[in-house]
């Protein structure tokens, strides 16, 4: 773009954004939202290694100097490698060649095999040469043409950008807008960043500390969880069962410069694969928004599992809420790890196997704290959800052992109404977040409640039985009330007379 190597014009978000956004129009009402997003964020992920590429060898020969094969393994030394032919611009060369689709995945290939550790996997869920998905061969070409013709001039060299995570910020916020139009297949890639900055927040994890999500979708939690930290100084952990998802959390991870992330493949209750030495991993902050009351996650299998994870009971094969609380706490460090989870409100009062996990999980004292958020958060269901907040160092001989109440926090009715979905401002996560760390009784809002209190009540943790949000309505004065019927029923006898006699004029029989 040398009008804008000349002004020395900066790309910005809403420029990546509007690219990206553009570039939709290819595939709508060719393939559902949830698919075509795989093609639109795969394109931009590729344009900015390439671009980033581009850049580090236009420096790196600036500096050094000598033969191109030299100069090839300096760079091959640096965060990834970039192999000849491969490059978005490369391929834009042969746009017009007749198997278009065919070279990109070629090229894709070759980038991942040369990434192996860092890129494993990444583009193993798509193909831009499927007829299946985008046509026969000369309408899936025009396609390719448009979607690469979209991003051909979004200069994504790093020098190039405005401040900030320009791609990293754009990739989330791109994620976000196809969950929308995703519907109800969004809960499977994206938990609003509204809720993740809830769960990060209440967690609140530090320097050093390993954080993992079982279940992890497009990675959005686990970064929301690293920026809260402020530091690089953090290892993240996750696993995915579904594989073009989970392709997309190497590819957000990688496009926000965290480079350590372990991201696994595999279903979490039955394969979990976050394990060292056989055992499973232990980590200090564990977060999730997994899918609610999941059929058939496995309850056949969890009296055997290997890892005994389900001592306390197993879960009804219809619902796997309570499963994925278990292998969250399970996995979260004796008398150190942190667990805040996104659940379904029949999570805090269904009796069955799943009440006796409640029970149990009270009972030993890890319970920490129920927060009820507002109705229609998420792009997938327009129910309501709650948080609930497990705390190991509650447990006997850790630092809050004599902590012995949870606190309930009822923030449902907190939110700024929109459209399609409610929005918790800045304002509504501080009061959540504020008041969990000062576990203070709010009238009509929040109270801690001793765990005795809870055992009273079947531990039975619905929020009402110990929030009283009821509003007292207005004192109504019947004797008002009647002289005002009395008022109404004169006047109506009266109109009732006028009708008649306007009725007798034009001769009509009252």
């Amino acid at each position: 773009m040398a009008n804008e190597q000349d002004t020395g014009t900066k790309t910005t978000k809403d420029d990546v954004f509007r690219k990206a956004w553009a570039a939709c129009d290819t595939f709508r009402g060719l393939i559902d939202a949830s698919e075509y997003k795989d093609y639109v964020l795969v394109t931009l992920f590729w344009k900015a290694i390439s671009d980033t590429w581009r850049e580090h060898y236009d420096d790196t020969k600036a500096r050094y100097g000598g033969d191109e094969a030299r100069l090839l393994r300096r760079m091959e030394r640096e965060r990834f490698v970039l192999p000849k032919g491969a490059s978005f611009q490369e391929v834009w060369e042969d746009k017009d060649a007749d198997n278009l689709g065919e070279l990109i995945d070629i090229a894709l290939d070759a980038i991942e095999e040369a990434n192996k550790a860092k890129l494993d996997g990444v583009f193993r869920n798509i193909s831009f040469n499927s007829a299946n998905k985008l046509g026969e061969t000369k309408d899936r070409n025009r396609r390719l043409r448009n979607l690469l013709g979209d991003f051909k001039d979004l200069d994504l060299r790093p020098k190039r950008l405005a401040k900030g995570d320009i791609i990293g910020d754009a990739y989330i916020y791109l994620i976000e807008r196809f969950a929308s139009d995703a519907g109800k297949k969004a809960g499977e890639f994206y938990t609003p960043r509204q809720v993740s900055r809830v769960l990060a927040k209440l967690v609140a994890p530090q320097e050093g500390e390993k954080i993992a999500d079982p279940a992890c979708g497009s990675g959005s939690l686990l970064i929301e969880a690293a920026q809260e930290v402020g530091s690089k100084n953090v290892m993240l952990y996750g696993q995915e069962v579904n594989g073009g998802t989970h392709a997309l959390a190497k590819m957000n991870m990688f496009l926000h410069d965290i480079d350590g992330a372990k991201l696994e493949w595999g279903d979490t209750l039955n394969n979990p694969k976050l394990i060292e030495d056989d055992k499973l991993l232990a980590f200090d902050v564990v977060i999730a928004n997994p899918p609610f009351s999941l059929d058939k996650w496995g309850a056949e299998n969890a009296a055997n599992d290997k890892y005994k994870r389900f001592h306390r009971g197993i879960p009804p094969k219809s619902a796997g809420d309570w499963a994925f609380i278990t292998h969250m706490v399970e996995t979260a460090r004796q008398k150190a790890g942190r667990v805040a989870v996104v659940v379904p409100h029949g999570v805090l009062f269904r009796g069955g196997g799943e009440g006796k996990i409640r029970q149990k999980m009270i009972e030993e004292n890890l319970l920490d704290a129920v927060v009820s958020l507002p109705p229609n958060l998420f792009q997938s269901t327009a129910i309501q959800v709650a948080v609930l907040v497990f705390d190991r160092r509650r447990e006997a001989g850790g630092p809050l052992a004599k902590r012995k109440d949870v606190l309930f926090i009822d923030a449902s009715g907190e939110f700024q109404p929109a459209k399609t979905q409610n929005i918790l401002l800045e304002e509504h996560i501080t009061r959540i977040v504020d008041t969990f760390k000062s576990r203070a009784n709010v009238e009509k809002y929040s109270r801690a409640v001793p765990v005795s209190e809870i055992e009273e009540n079947d531990f039975n943790l619905n929020i009402p039985r110990y929030v009283d949000t009821f509003e007292a309505e207005e004192q109504i004065d019947i004797t008002a009330v009647q002289t005002e019927i009395k008022t109404l029923e004169a006047e109506l006898v009266k109109a009732k007379e006028k009708m008649k006699g306007y009725l007798k004029e034009l001769g009509v029989d009252a």
